[in-house]
């Protein structure tokens, strides 16, 4: 079973990179060095730091600012980076729960960054948030917004036009029944 699996599994693996270098190939049939260059300039680089709890949960960045980015971690907080990745600071250490399961930032002011604690993607080690966190000076200060019984928070939208209205989608406690699931709206 096994080996049929790793077997379907390499063959998909070939027919993709088949695939890929097919439009290498299309412009100029007789370039065989076409091939040898598609992946040449491609070189891979760290975006990360390293970070304790392990998985990257939720990532989020400013449109037009290619500097400045979120992460949030299954057991490790979040962490900033303002210079494109080169750096990168935790910024979420002393709030209610280190496991991050959604970040999402104001589209009208980026300065608003929502944090929902409680990683979203169940599986056998996962940790309970501690609720919903609103940061109004780019993730200096935290302040706790409510639904510190909701477990996981999978999703947080803030509207385009009216950043006081937010739509958070909680998943609730992983393992067991609690009020607080479903999705949620505020105004204020």
């Amino acid at each position: 079973m096994k080996i049929t699996r790793i077997l379907s599994d390499l063959i998909a693996l070939f027919a993709v990179l088949a695939l890929t270098s097919l439009p290498a190939f299309a412009g100029n049939a007789g370039a065989a060095s076409a091939s040898h260059d598609v992946f040449h300039n491609l070189k891979f680089r760290n975006l990360g730091p390293a970070i304790a709890g392990g998985r990257v949960t939720s990532t989020v960045g400013i449109p037009g600012n290619p500097n400045i980015y979120y992460v949030g971690a299954a057991g490790g907080g979040v962490f900033k980076t303002t210079d494109g990745g080169l750096h990168w600071k935790a910024i979420f250490k002393h709030a209610g729960s280190a496991s991050i399961g959604s970040i999402a930032l104001a589209p009208s002011n980026p300065n608003l960054v929502w944090v929902g604690t409680g990683e979203a993607n169940i599986r056998n080690d996962v940790l309970d948030g501690g609720g919903l966190y609103l940061s109004t000076d780019a993730g200096k200060t935290w302040k706790l917004m409510g639904l510190q019984d909701a477990g996981q928070i999978s999703k947080i939208i803030v509207d385009p036009h009216d950043a006081d209205t937010v739509f958070v989608a909680v998943l609730g406690h992983a393992w067991g029944p609690n009020a607080d699931r479903g999705v949620f709206k505020t105004t204020d």
